[in-house]
Protein backbone atom coordinates (compact mmCIF):
# COMPACT_ATOMS: atom_id res chain seq x y z
CA UNK A 1 0.00 0.00 0.00
CA UNK A 2 2.83 2.39 0.85
CA UNK A 3 4.52 1.84 -2.50
CA UNK A 4 1.25 2.37 -4.39
CA UNK A 5 0.58 5.57 -2.43
CA UNK A 6 4.06 6.92 -3.24
CA UNK A 7 3.61 6.07 -6.91
CA UNK A 8 0.27 7.91 -7.07
CA UNK A 9 1.80 10.86 -5.19
CA UNK A 10 4.72 11.00 -7.63
CA UNK A 11 2.47 10.91 -10.69
CA UNK A 12 0.22 13.67 -9.31
CA UNK A 13 3.22 15.84 -8.45
CA UNK A 14 4.99 15.23 -11.77
CA UNK A 15 1.92 15.97 -13.86
CA UNK A 16 1.13 19.05 -11.79
CA UNK A 17 4.56 20.66 -12.12
CA UNK A 18 5.66 19.65 -15.62
CA UNK A 19 4.13 21.43 -18.59
CA UNK A 20 3.95 19.77 -21.99
CA UNK A 21 6.59 21.67 -23.91
CA UNK A 22 5.32 21.19 -27.45
CA UNK A 23 6.77 24.52 -28.47
CA UNK A 24 10.51 24.77 -28.98
CA UNK A 25 12.79 25.98 -26.22
CA UNK A 26 12.31 29.68 -25.56
CA UNK A 27 15.03 32.02 -26.74
CA UNK A 28 14.34 34.33 -23.81
CA UNK A 29 15.29 32.13 -20.89
CA UNK A 30 14.61 33.45 -17.42
CA UNK A 31 16.65 30.65 -15.88
CA UNK A 32 20.07 29.22 -16.59
CA UNK A 33 19.97 26.06 -18.72
CA UNK A 34 19.94 22.93 -16.59
CA UNK A 35 22.75 20.63 -17.72
CA UNK A 36 23.99 17.15 -16.84
CA UNK A 37 27.39 16.18 -18.23
CA UNK A 38 28.19 12.52 -18.81
CA UNK A 39 31.77 11.90 -19.93
CA UNK A 40 34.26 9.09 -20.42
CA UNK A 41 38.00 9.51 -19.60
CA UNK A 42 39.09 10.53 -23.09
CA UNK A 43 41.64 13.34 -22.92
CA UNK A 44 39.47 15.66 -25.01
CA UNK A 45 36.61 15.12 -22.54
CA UNK A 46 39.04 16.37 -19.88
CA UNK A 47 39.65 19.53 -21.92
CA UNK A 48 35.96 20.06 -22.69
CA UNK A 49 35.20 19.73 -18.99
CA UNK A 50 37.69 22.46 -18.14
CA UNK A 51 35.98 24.84 -20.55
CA UNK A 52 32.56 23.78 -19.28
CA UNK A 53 33.50 24.53 -15.67
CA UNK A 54 34.82 27.95 -16.65
CA UNK A 55 31.32 28.66 -17.96
CA UNK A 56 29.52 27.09 -15.01
CA UNK A 57 28.32 30.58 -14.07
CA UNK A 58 26.03 30.32 -17.10
CA UNK A 59 24.48 26.93 -16.28
CA UNK A 60 22.63 25.14 -13.52
CA UNK A 61 24.78 22.02 -13.30
CA UNK A 62 22.64 19.08 -12.24
CA UNK A 63 25.25 16.36 -12.64
CA UNK A 64 28.85 15.50 -13.53
CA UNK A 65 28.71 11.80 -14.30
CA UNK A 66 31.41 9.31 -15.27
CA UNK A 67 30.32 7.28 -18.30
CA UNK A 68 31.69 4.42 -20.39
CA UNK A 69 31.92 4.13 -24.15
CA UNK A 70 33.34 1.73 -26.72
CA UNK A 71 36.67 3.47 -26.13
CA UNK A 72 36.73 3.39 -22.33
CA UNK A 73 35.19 1.03 -19.80
CA UNK A 74 36.27 0.03 -16.32
CA UNK A 75 35.24 -3.61 -15.99
CA UNK A 76 33.29 -5.11 -13.11
CA UNK A 77 36.32 -5.86 -10.93
CA UNK A 78 35.46 -9.57 -10.94
CA UNK A 79 37.71 -10.61 -13.78
CA UNK A 80 34.88 -10.75 -16.32
CA UNK A 81 36.22 -10.55 -19.87
CA UNK A 82 34.30 -8.50 -22.42
CA UNK A 83 34.44 -7.37 -26.02
CA UNK A 84 32.28 -6.21 -28.90
CA UNK A 85 33.43 -7.50 -32.31
CA UNK A 86 34.91 -4.89 -34.62
CA UNK A 87 35.93 -2.35 -31.98
CA UNK A 88 39.29 -0.60 -32.09
CA UNK A 89 40.92 -3.20 -29.85
CA UNK A 90 40.56 -5.75 -32.67
CA UNK A 91 41.84 -3.49 -35.47
CA UNK A 92 45.30 -2.52 -36.76
CA UNK A 93 46.57 -6.03 -36.05
CA UNK A 94 45.69 -5.65 -32.37
CA UNK A 95 44.17 -8.40 -30.27
CA UNK A 96 43.68 -6.64 -26.94
CA UNK A 97 40.26 -8.02 -25.99
CA UNK A 98 38.33 -9.91 -24.67
CA UNK A 99 39.68 -8.11 -21.63
CA UNK A 100 38.67 -7.21 -18.09
CA UNK A 101 39.04 -3.43 -18.56
CA UNK A 102 39.72 -1.18 -21.52
CA UNK A 103 41.60 2.14 -21.41
CA UNK A 104 40.35 2.96 -17.92
CA UNK A 105 42.86 4.05 -15.28
CA UNK A 106 42.76 2.57 -11.80
CA UNK A 107 40.86 4.97 -9.51
CA UNK A 108 39.94 7.19 -12.49
CA UNK A 109 39.08 10.66 -11.18
CA UNK A 110 39.47 13.11 -14.04
CA UNK A 111 36.16 14.80 -13.18
CA UNK A 112 37.20 15.09 -9.53
CA UNK A 113 40.54 16.54 -10.61
CA UNK A 114 38.86 19.16 -12.79
CA UNK A 115 36.58 20.19 -9.94
CA UNK A 116 39.62 20.37 -7.62
CA UNK A 117 41.20 22.79 -10.10
CA UNK A 118 37.93 24.71 -10.12
CA UNK A 119 38.02 24.89 -6.30
CA UNK A 120 41.46 26.48 -6.44
CA UNK A 121 40.19 29.00 -8.98
CA UNK A 122 36.77 29.64 -7.40
CA UNK A 123 37.69 32.64 -5.15
CA UNK A 124 38.96 34.47 -8.23
CA UNK A 125 36.15 33.38 -10.54
CA UNK A 126 33.56 34.58 -8.03
CA UNK A 127 35.01 38.10 -8.17
CA UNK A 128 34.27 38.31 -11.87
CA UNK A 129 30.84 36.66 -11.97
CA UNK A 130 28.48 36.09 -9.02
CA UNK A 131 26.86 33.07 -10.67
CA UNK A 132 29.63 30.53 -10.15
CA UNK A 133 28.51 27.53 -8.05
CA UNK A 134 30.50 26.56 -4.98
CA UNK A 135 33.02 23.72 -5.24
CA UNK A 136 31.05 21.84 -2.60
CA UNK A 137 27.95 22.01 -4.77
CA UNK A 138 29.82 20.69 -7.80
CA UNK A 139 31.39 17.87 -5.79
CA UNK A 140 27.91 16.82 -4.65
CA UNK A 141 26.97 16.36 -8.30
CA UNK A 142 29.84 14.00 -9.21
CA UNK A 143 28.66 10.42 -9.63
CA UNK A 144 29.86 7.23 -11.29
CA UNK A 145 27.44 5.93 -13.89
CA UNK A 146 27.25 2.68 -15.85
CA UNK A 147 30.96 2.33 -16.44
CA UNK A 148 31.59 -1.43 -16.11
CA UNK A 149 31.21 -2.30 -19.78
CA UNK A 150 30.37 -0.61 -23.05
CA UNK A 151 26.64 -0.17 -23.57
CA UNK A 152 25.65 -2.05 -20.40
CA UNK A 153 22.58 -0.51 -18.76
CA UNK A 154 21.28 -3.55 -16.93
CA UNK A 155 21.57 -2.04 -13.45
CA UNK A 156 20.97 1.21 -11.60
CA UNK A 157 24.02 3.24 -10.59
CA UNK A 158 24.58 6.43 -8.65
CA UNK A 159 24.91 8.25 -11.95
CA UNK A 160 21.75 6.82 -13.50
CA UNK A 161 19.82 7.51 -10.29
CA UNK A 162 20.97 11.14 -10.35
CA UNK A 163 19.79 11.49 -13.93
CA UNK A 164 16.51 9.76 -13.15
CA UNK A 165 15.86 12.08 -10.20
CA UNK A 166 16.51 15.17 -12.33
CA UNK A 167 14.19 13.90 -15.07
CA UNK A 168 11.39 13.28 -12.57
CA UNK A 169 11.83 16.39 -10.41
CA UNK A 170 9.30 19.20 -10.16
CA UNK A 171 11.33 21.62 -12.27
CA UNK A 172 9.65 21.96 -15.66
CA UNK A 173 12.60 23.76 -17.30
CA UNK A 174 14.31 21.85 -20.13
CA UNK A 175 16.94 19.39 -18.93
CA UNK A 176 19.95 19.11 -21.24
CA UNK A 177 21.89 15.85 -20.86
CA UNK A 178 25.18 15.49 -22.68
CA UNK A 179 26.73 12.25 -23.85
CA UNK A 180 30.43 12.95 -24.36
CA UNK A 181 31.01 9.21 -24.26
CA UNK A 182 28.38 6.51 -24.49
CA UNK A 183 24.76 7.05 -23.46
CA UNK A 184 24.36 3.87 -21.37
CA UNK A 185 23.96 5.76 -18.08
CA UNK A 186 21.27 7.94 -19.65
CA UNK A 187 19.65 4.84 -21.11
CA UNK A 188 19.62 3.22 -17.66
CA UNK A 189 17.87 6.21 -16.11
CA UNK A 190 15.19 6.10 -18.80
CA UNK A 191 14.87 2.31 -18.61
CA UNK A 192 14.42 2.51 -14.84
CA UNK A 193 11.67 5.08 -15.30
CA UNK A 194 10.03 2.94 -17.95
CA UNK A 195 10.20 -0.20 -15.77
CA UNK A 196 8.67 1.51 -12.74
CA UNK A 197 5.96 3.60 -14.42
CA UNK A 198 5.03 2.02 -17.75
CA UNK A 199 2.14 0.01 -16.28
CA UNK A 200 0.49 3.11 -14.87
CA UNK A 201 -2.64 4.34 -16.62
CA UNK A 202 -1.03 7.79 -17.03
CA UNK A 203 2.12 6.40 -18.63
CA UNK A 204 1.48 7.92 -22.08
CA UNK A 205 1.16 11.40 -20.57
CA UNK A 206 4.16 10.93 -18.26
CA UNK A 207 6.27 9.70 -21.16
CA UNK A 208 5.20 12.66 -23.28
CA UNK A 209 6.16 15.11 -20.56
CA UNK A 210 9.54 13.46 -20.02
CA UNK A 211 10.21 13.47 -23.75
CA UNK A 212 9.43 17.18 -23.98
CA UNK A 213 11.55 18.03 -20.93
CA UNK A 214 14.74 16.12 -21.75
CA UNK A 215 17.02 17.23 -24.58
CA UNK A 216 20.00 15.02 -25.36
CA UNK A 217 23.24 16.64 -26.51
CA UNK A 218 25.15 13.82 -28.18
CA UNK A 219 28.74 13.44 -29.33
CA UNK A 220 27.62 10.69 -31.64
CA UNK A 221 26.38 7.29 -30.50
CA UNK A 222 29.52 5.87 -28.92
CA UNK A 223 28.01 2.69 -27.50
CA UNK A 224 24.91 2.18 -29.66
CA UNK A 225 22.52 2.71 -26.73
CA UNK A 226 20.86 5.72 -28.33
CA UNK A 227 20.16 3.74 -31.49
CA UNK A 228 19.25 0.46 -29.81
CA UNK A 229 17.20 1.68 -26.83
CA UNK A 230 16.61 5.41 -26.45
CA UNK A 231 15.45 6.19 -29.98
CA UNK A 232 13.00 3.28 -30.35
CA UNK A 233 11.63 3.52 -26.81
CA UNK A 234 11.59 7.34 -26.54
CA UNK A 235 11.03 8.43 -30.15
CA UNK A 236 9.68 11.86 -29.20
CA UNK A 237 12.70 12.73 -27.06
CA UNK A 238 14.64 15.47 -28.79
CA UNK A 239 18.34 15.21 -29.37
CA UNK A 240 20.70 17.82 -30.74
CA UNK A 241 23.85 17.48 -32.78
CA UNK A 242 25.67 20.33 -34.45
CA UNK A 243 27.85 20.86 -37.50
CA UNK A 244 29.52 23.60 -39.56
CA UNK A 245 30.54 25.49 -36.43
CA UNK A 246 33.96 25.91 -34.81
CA UNK A 247 36.19 22.85 -35.08
CA UNK A 248 36.96 21.81 -31.50
CA UNK A 249 38.14 18.33 -32.37
CA UNK A 250 41.37 16.43 -32.73
CA UNK A 251 43.36 17.71 -35.68
CA UNK A 252 41.73 21.14 -35.83
CA UNK A 253 45.05 22.63 -36.95
CA UNK A 254 45.14 20.34 -39.99
CA UNK A 255 42.38 22.28 -41.73
CA UNK A 256 42.36 25.60 -39.85
CA UNK A 257 42.35 28.75 -41.95
CA UNK A 258 44.91 31.49 -41.31
CA UNK A 259 42.57 33.41 -39.00
CA UNK A 260 41.91 30.40 -36.78
CA UNK A 261 45.33 28.75 -36.88
CA UNK A 262 46.92 31.26 -34.49
CA UNK A 263 44.62 30.07 -31.67
CA UNK A 264 45.94 26.51 -31.96
CA UNK A 265 49.67 27.27 -31.85
CA UNK A 266 52.05 26.43 -28.99
CA UNK A 267 52.66 30.15 -28.42
CA UNK A 268 48.97 30.98 -28.02
CA UNK A 269 48.28 27.91 -25.90
CA UNK A 270 51.22 28.65 -23.59
CA UNK A 271 50.35 32.32 -23.23
CA UNK A 272 46.61 31.93 -22.72
CA UNK A 273 45.93 28.42 -21.39
CA UNK A 274 48.85 26.40 -20.05
CA UNK A 275 50.21 29.25 -17.93
CA UNK A 276 46.85 29.98 -16.32
CA UNK A 277 46.83 28.41 -12.87
CA UNK A 278 45.23 25.17 -11.79
CA UNK A 279 43.19 24.71 -14.97
CA UNK A 280 46.21 25.31 -17.18
CA UNK A 281 48.14 22.60 -15.35
CA UNK A 282 45.63 19.88 -16.22
CA UNK A 283 44.71 21.02 -19.74
CA UNK A 284 46.03 18.49 -22.29
CA UNK A 285 48.21 19.52 -25.24
CA UNK A 286 50.60 17.75 -27.58
CA UNK A 287 53.86 16.61 -26.00
CA UNK A 288 52.84 17.38 -22.41
CA UNK A 289 54.32 14.15 -21.02
CA UNK A 290 50.96 12.80 -19.83
CA UNK A 291 48.86 9.73 -20.53
CA UNK A 292 45.32 9.12 -19.36
CA UNK A 293 46.15 5.40 -19.00
CA UNK A 294 49.71 4.12 -18.80
CA UNK A 295 50.91 2.26 -21.92
CA UNK A 296 47.68 2.97 -23.82
CA UNK A 297 48.61 2.18 -27.46
CA UNK A 298 46.19 4.86 -28.73
CA UNK A 299 47.46 7.66 -26.46
CA UNK A 300 50.83 8.85 -27.72
CA UNK A 301 49.86 12.53 -27.57
CA UNK A 302 51.93 13.33 -24.52
CA UNK A 303 55.14 11.93 -26.01
CA UNK A 304 57.60 14.34 -27.57
CA UNK A 305 60.80 13.90 -29.57
CA UNK A 306 59.59 11.01 -31.74
CA UNK A 307 58.53 10.84 -35.36
CA UNK A 308 55.29 9.19 -36.46
CA UNK A 309 57.28 6.18 -37.67
CA UNK A 310 59.19 5.91 -34.40
CA UNK A 311 55.94 5.97 -32.47
CA UNK A 312 54.56 3.20 -34.65
CA UNK A 313 57.72 1.22 -34.01
CA UNK A 314 57.09 1.62 -30.28
CA UNK A 315 53.69 -0.03 -30.69
CA UNK A 316 51.45 3.04 -30.88
CA UNK A 317 48.55 3.33 -33.30
CA UNK A 318 49.31 6.72 -34.86
CA UNK A 319 45.84 7.64 -36.06
CA UNK A 320 46.55 11.38 -35.87
CA UNK A 321 49.74 12.92 -37.30
CA UNK A 322 52.01 14.21 -34.54
CA UNK A 323 51.87 17.98 -33.94
CA UNK A 324 54.13 20.55 -32.28
CA UNK A 325 54.77 20.36 -28.56
CA UNK A 326 52.25 22.41 -26.54
CA UNK A 327 49.91 22.91 -29.50
CA UNK A 328 46.15 22.36 -29.45
CA UNK A 329 45.15 18.76 -28.92
CA UNK A 330 41.35 18.70 -28.85
CA UNK A 331 38.03 19.39 -27.14
CA UNK A 332 35.81 17.16 -29.21
CA UNK A 333 32.77 17.49 -26.93
CA UNK A 334 32.81 21.26 -26.43
CA UNK A 335 30.36 21.81 -29.28
CA UNK A 336 27.60 20.03 -27.34
CA UNK A 337 27.18 22.86 -24.84
CA UNK A 338 28.45 26.04 -26.50
CA UNK A 339 25.05 26.89 -27.98
CA UNK A 340 23.65 27.01 -24.44
CA UNK A 341 25.77 30.05 -23.58
CA UNK A 342 23.93 33.32 -23.15
CA UNK A 343 26.03 35.33 -25.60
CA UNK A 344 23.10 36.89 -27.43
CA UNK A 345 22.89 34.56 -30.44
CA UNK A 346 19.93 32.67 -28.93
CA UNK A 347 21.38 29.45 -30.29
CA UNK A 348 19.61 27.37 -27.64
CA UNK A 349 16.47 27.31 -29.81
CA UNK A 350 15.90 24.28 -32.06
CA UNK A 351 14.80 26.72 -34.75
CA UNK A 352 17.86 28.95 -34.32
CA UNK A 353 20.46 29.61 -36.97
CA UNK A 354 23.19 28.30 -34.67
CA UNK A 355 25.99 29.71 -32.59
CA UNK A 356 29.33 28.90 -30.99
CA UNK A 357 28.46 25.19 -31.08
CA UNK A 358 27.52 25.18 -34.75
CA UNK A 359 24.17 24.69 -36.47
CA UNK A 360 21.60 22.16 -35.26
CA UNK A 361 20.94 19.24 -37.57
CA UNK A 362 19.51 15.73 -37.54
CA UNK A 363 22.02 13.24 -38.99
CA UNK A 364 20.94 11.64 -42.24
CA UNK A 365 21.77 7.90 -42.11
CA UNK A 366 22.07 7.84 -45.90
CA UNK A 367 24.79 10.49 -46.07
CA UNK A 368 26.39 10.73 -42.61
CA UNK A 369 29.09 8.19 -41.78
CA UNK A 370 28.88 7.18 -38.13
CA UNK A 371 32.51 7.07 -36.91
CA UNK A 372 31.46 4.97 -33.92
CA UNK A 373 29.84 2.18 -35.92
CA UNK A 374 31.12 -1.40 -35.92
CA UNK A 375 30.89 -1.35 -39.71
CA UNK A 376 34.44 -0.58 -40.82
CA UNK A 377 33.83 -1.32 -44.50
CA UNK A 378 33.47 2.39 -45.29
CA UNK A 379 36.52 3.46 -43.32
CA UNK A 380 39.83 2.40 -44.87
CA UNK A 381 42.02 4.34 -42.47
CA UNK A 382 41.32 6.28 -39.28
CA UNK A 383 44.15 8.76 -39.90
CA UNK A 384 42.28 12.05 -40.05
CA UNK A 385 42.57 13.96 -43.31
CA UNK A 386 41.40 17.37 -44.43
CA UNK A 387 38.99 15.71 -46.87
CA UNK A 388 37.35 13.67 -44.12
CA UNK A 389 37.00 16.59 -41.72
CA UNK A 390 35.67 19.03 -44.30
CA UNK A 391 33.23 16.61 -45.95
CA UNK A 392 29.69 18.00 -46.15
CA UNK A 393 26.61 16.11 -47.30
CA UNK A 394 24.70 17.27 -50.35
CA UNK A 395 21.87 18.80 -48.33
CA UNK A 396 24.23 21.04 -46.41
CA UNK A 397 25.53 22.61 -49.62
CA UNK A 398 22.35 24.69 -49.92
CA UNK A 399 22.98 26.32 -46.57
CA UNK A 400 24.49 29.75 -46.25
CA UNK A 401 28.11 29.98 -45.20
CA UNK A 402 28.38 29.72 -41.44
CA UNK A 403 30.08 32.60 -39.57
CA UNK A 404 33.58 32.00 -38.25
CA UNK A 405 33.07 32.19 -34.49
CA UNK A 406 36.32 30.45 -33.48
CA UNK A 407 38.41 33.60 -32.77
CA UNK A 408 35.63 34.98 -30.56
CA UNK A 409 35.28 31.61 -28.82
CA UNK A 410 38.98 31.29 -28.05
CA UNK A 411 39.36 34.86 -26.83
CA UNK A 412 36.35 34.39 -24.58
CA UNK A 413 37.91 31.20 -23.21
CA UNK A 414 41.18 33.04 -22.58
CA UNK A 415 39.29 35.78 -20.73
CA UNK A 416 37.68 33.21 -18.44
CA UNK A 417 41.09 31.71 -17.67
CA UNK A 418 42.28 35.19 -16.70
CA UNK A 419 39.29 35.41 -14.37
CA UNK A 420 40.46 32.16 -12.77
CA UNK A 421 43.91 33.58 -12.04
CA UNK A 422 43.35 37.22 -11.07
CA UNK A 423 42.44 38.58 -7.65
CA UNK A 424 41.22 41.98 -8.84
CA UNK A 425 38.21 42.72 -11.02
CA UNK A 426 40.12 45.49 -12.79
CA UNK A 427 42.85 43.05 -13.91
CA UNK A 428 40.54 41.15 -16.25
CA UNK A 429 38.21 41.75 -19.15
CA UNK A 430 34.42 41.53 -18.97
CA UNK A 431 31.67 41.34 -21.54
CA UNK A 432 29.96 44.39 -23.04
CA UNK A 433 26.21 44.55 -22.39
CA UNK A 434 23.90 45.26 -25.33
CA UNK A 435 20.41 46.70 -25.01
CA UNK A 436 18.20 46.65 -28.09
CA UNK A 437 14.70 45.78 -29.22
CA UNK A 438 14.68 42.16 -30.33
CA UNK A 439 11.64 41.96 -32.62
CA UNK A 440 10.31 44.24 -35.34
CA UNK A 441 7.24 43.74 -37.50
CA UNK A 442 8.03 44.97 -40.99
CA UNK A 443 6.62 45.20 -44.51
CA UNK A 444 8.22 44.18 -47.79
CA UNK A 445 10.40 46.97 -49.16
CA UNK A 446 10.15 49.02 -45.95
CA UNK A 447 13.13 50.88 -44.48
CA UNK A 448 13.30 50.82 -40.69
CA UNK A 449 15.63 52.28 -38.11
CA UNK A 450 17.41 50.08 -35.56
CA UNK A 451 18.82 51.50 -32.35
CA UNK A 452 20.96 49.95 -29.62
CA UNK A 453 22.91 50.92 -26.51
CA UNK A 454 26.05 49.25 -25.21
CA UNK A 455 27.81 49.50 -21.86
CA UNK A 456 31.24 48.05 -21.26
CA UNK A 457 32.02 47.40 -17.56
CA UNK A 458 35.73 48.05 -18.15
CA UNK A 459 35.30 51.21 -20.19
CA UNK A 460 36.95 49.62 -23.23
CA UNK A 461 36.62 50.99 -26.73
CA UNK A 462 34.16 48.98 -28.79
CA UNK A 463 33.91 47.67 -32.34
CA UNK A 464 30.40 47.38 -33.79
CA UNK A 465 29.27 45.28 -36.74
CA UNK A 466 25.77 44.61 -38.10
CA UNK A 467 25.31 41.53 -40.30
CA UNK A 468 22.55 39.30 -41.54
CA UNK A 469 22.47 35.74 -40.21
CA UNK A 470 20.90 33.78 -43.05
CA UNK A 471 20.33 30.04 -43.06
CA UNK A 472 20.09 29.50 -46.80
CA UNK A 473 22.11 30.97 -49.62
CA UNK A 474 18.99 32.15 -51.44
CA UNK A 475 17.48 33.86 -48.37
CA UNK A 476 16.29 37.42 -49.10
CA UNK A 477 19.08 39.89 -48.38
CA UNK A 478 18.52 43.11 -46.44
CA UNK A 479 20.37 46.33 -47.21
CA UNK A 480 22.16 47.59 -44.08
CA UNK A 481 23.33 51.19 -43.82
CA UNK A 482 26.09 52.22 -41.40
CA UNK A 483 27.08 48.66 -40.53
CA UNK A 484 29.62 49.89 -37.98
CA UNK A 485 27.29 52.19 -36.03
CA UNK A 486 24.95 51.30 -33.14
CA UNK A 487 22.08 53.13 -34.82
CA UNK A 488 21.44 52.11 -38.40
CA UNK A 489 18.77 51.71 -41.03
CA UNK A 490 17.89 48.57 -42.94
CA UNK A 491 15.78 48.07 -46.04
CA UNK A 492 13.59 44.99 -46.07
CA UNK A 493 13.77 43.09 -49.38
CA UNK A 494 10.77 43.44 -51.66
CA UNK A 495 10.62 39.69 -52.35
CA UNK A 496 9.78 38.59 -48.79
CA UNK A 497 6.51 36.88 -47.91
CA UNK A 498 4.17 37.27 -44.96
CA UNK A 499 5.45 35.65 -41.72
CA UNK A 500 8.95 35.29 -43.12
CA UNK A 501 11.65 35.98 -40.55
CA UNK A 502 14.93 37.76 -41.14
CA UNK A 503 17.67 37.67 -38.50
CA UNK A 504 20.08 40.55 -38.08
CA UNK A 505 22.99 40.32 -35.67
CA UNK A 506 24.45 43.27 -33.83
CA UNK A 507 27.97 42.14 -32.93
CA UNK A 508 29.89 44.15 -30.35
CA UNK A 509 33.51 43.44 -29.49
CA UNK A 510 35.63 45.21 -26.92
CA UNK A 511 39.20 46.09 -27.82
CA UNK A 512 40.99 44.32 -24.95
CA UNK A 513 43.88 41.89 -25.57
CA UNK A 514 41.62 38.86 -25.12
CA UNK A 515 38.58 40.56 -26.54
CA UNK A 516 35.06 39.53 -25.63
CA UNK A 517 32.29 39.47 -28.22
CA UNK A 518 28.58 39.70 -27.52
CA UNK A 519 25.63 39.72 -29.87
CA UNK A 520 22.03 40.81 -30.13
CA UNK A 521 19.90 38.64 -32.41
CA UNK A 522 17.22 40.91 -33.85
CA UNK A 523 14.30 39.38 -35.71
CA UNK A 524 12.39 41.11 -38.49
CA UNK A 525 8.98 39.50 -38.96
CA UNK A 526 7.16 40.28 -42.19
CA UNK A 527 3.52 41.20 -41.71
Amino acid sequence: MKNNFLLVLFIFTFLSHTSIAQKMVSTNLTHKPRVIVTADPELDDNNSLIRFLLYSSDFTIEGLVYASSQFHWKGDGKGTKFMVPGREYTRYGLNLCPCTSYRWAKDEKFIHNAVDAYAQSYPNLKLHHPGYPTPAYLRSKIKYGNIDFEGDFTKDTEGSNLIKAAILDKNSEPLYITAWGGASTIARALKSIEDSLSKNSNWALIKKKISSKVILLLSGDQDNTHTSYILPHWPEMRYMQFKNGPNYGYGAQLIANKENAIYLTPHWMMDNVLSKGAFGKIYRVWGDGKQMVKNDPFDYFGLDGYTNEQLKGMGYVVWMPKQEKNSWLGEGDTGTFMNLLDNGLNAIDFNSLGGWGGRYYVPNPATDINPFSNDTSKVKDLVISANMLSKMDSAAKTLSDFPNFFPAVQNDFASRLVWATTTQYQQANHAPVITAQQKYFVKAGETIELKAMVKDPDGDALTVQWWQFAKYKNSPKVMIQNKEELNTKVQVPSNVVVNEKINLILEVRDNAKNYITRYKNIELIVK
